[in-house]
């Protein structure tokens, strides 16, 4: 027997150590998993409800704001934007086959072919991101290569034709011009950079899928599943379809004054002015209520007329499909549907809903003037700033170009403008916690860091050029 006492010691030290180091390393574990970060939740709550400031007038007015904004977006966007897009989420589960979307969007597809169609689909889409999220969460789950899914997340808002359009119009033709460009381009890069980054997970999906068994024969001909996600598409697009925003308001006492509507509220309205108003100017923002509103003028366009018809072709569209359901789809099918449509409900609409409040709140924190004297310069620092901001920032549908218009008076630089326009749309705090539930908090960042990164850049490039 060993009684020497050096390594007695020795061996109770090192079993202490092995202690503490198992018990830090389940306590890491823990922490990174899924009741770790359910408890650092609870923690967050806690922290903010219990130093935050209630007794402040501003913050009084950012907590209204932001219950405000969460009205507006359950009120404009959920029913005509999100609850589509769930449902043809939903879809792309269900009735896509895997190997249709390994084929043309998967790991081994055709490059050129994948991110092409990933990179122009924003143009045939012409919704915002909170429509092109669950459409992105179906498409990924089923099988799609990382970089052709994350050119698609990128391009589906960024790349908006209406928004295209009216930059043009309002903003420059040459601000127009470099939108649709850096965006279609950066659609690319995008992808490809985040294929490379995680090149090694992408060829482990690549093995996983090699490993599948054979598909089983579709139960119906290709051209009934594409026709039928086709009509899914075309009712979002016309249920969703945005109304021009630049109107003339007459008001009840015999008023008129010409503005662009940035978002309708149950009992008010917010616009941005065009013109002079008592002690108003342009691109100042006022809230007017309803009952002072006798009716809002726009000029005639396509645009105006398929709006107010667009409910009458959406229900026509969803007839269809109701049509295509009964002679097509079987019960259990459309059980599975609707199973599916619950999941990704469950999974994105309370994170949307809690993003959309977190951005209220700090917006009503943050003034336009303070933002625009960020970025009065075309400096790396000025780009950065607005692509950080439209990065975080959450945009109505459209409403980026009057506030870049806006902050543009205020004395933003194009340089600026530019890359708050390419990072803006695509990305917002809700959803960036969306994405991070789909595809893990890494990819997420990695996604955002390379987005800024290239408005950041195209931003500087830009602002080089027109000076």
């Amino acid at each position: 027997m060993d009684h020497n006492p050096e390594k007695v010691i020795s061996g109770e030290t090192h079993a202490k150590e092995s202690y503490w180091i198992t018990a830090w390393r389940n306590g890491r574990n823990w922490m990174m998993g899924r009741e770790g970060k359910i408890f650092l939740l609870f923690v967050g709550i806690f922290l903010f409800a219990y130093y935050l400031p209630l007794g402040s007038p501003k913050i009084q007015d950012a907590i209204l704001e932001a219950f405000l904004m969460l009205q507006a977006y359950a009120r404009n966007h959920t029913l005509t934007c999100v609850v589509p897009a769930l449902f043809i989420a939903g879809a792309i589960i269900t009735f896509l086959s895997q190997a249709a979307v390994m084929r043309y969007l998967g790991p081994t597809a055709n490059k050129v072919l994948a991110y092409g169609v990933a990179s122009v689909s924003g143009t045939i889409l012409a919704v915002c991101s909170c429509s092109v999220l669950p459409m992105f969460a179906g498409i990924y789950k089923m099988g799609a290569g990382l970089g052709p899914a994350s050119a698609f997340l990128y391009s589906g808002p960024g790349i908006n034709i209406l928004a295209i359009f009216l930059t043009a119009r309002v903003l420059g033709f040459e601000l127009g011009v470099a939108r649709i460009v850096g965006a279609v381009g950066f659609a690319f890069l995008v992808g490809l950079a985040m294929a490379f980054v995680f090149r090694r997970e992408e060829k482990d999906k690549v093995a996983a899928a090699m490993q599948l068994p054979p598909a089983p024969e579709p139960t119906r001909p290709l051209w009934q599943t594409g026709f039928f996600l086709a009509a899914l598409v075309f009712f979002l697009i016309f249920a969703a379809w945005v109304t021009p925003r630049d109107v003339t308001i007459h008001l009840q006492d015999g008023q008129q004054v010409q503005a662009v509507v940035l978002e309708e509220r149950s009992a008010d309205m917010i616009f941005q002015l065009s013109q002079d108003w008592g002690d108003k100017h342009p691109e100042d923002h006022v809230i007017i209520p309803k009952e002072q509103i006798e009716r809002l003028e726009r000029e005639p366009s396509l645009t105006l007329t398929i709006s107010q018809i667009k409910f009458y072709i959406a229900g026509a569209i969803l007839l269809l499909i109701l049509l295509m359901l009964w002679r097509w789809f079987t019960r259990e099918e459309i059980d599975e549907w609707l199973h599916h449509t619950w999941d990704f409900t469950k999974l994105l609409a309370p994170l949307l809903y809690g993003g959309v409040l977190a951005v209220g709140f700090v917006s009503a924190l943050i003034p336009p003037k303070y933002v625009a004297s960020l970025v009065g310069d075309n400096s790396l620092s000025a780009n950065f700033t607005a692509a950080i901001i439209g990065a975080f920032w959450y945009f109505a549908t459209l409403t980026e170009i009057p506030i870049i218009q806006a902050l543009t008076r205020m004395g933003m630089n194009q340089g600026p403008a530019l890359a708050l326009l390419l990072a803006g749309p695509a990305l917002s705090l809700p959803n960036m916690i969306v994405i991070g539930r789909v595809m893990g908090w890494k990819k997420t960042a990695v996604f955002v860091t390379v987005i800024v990164i290239v408005s950041t850049a195209a931003g500087m490039g830009y602002g080089w050029l027109v000076e």
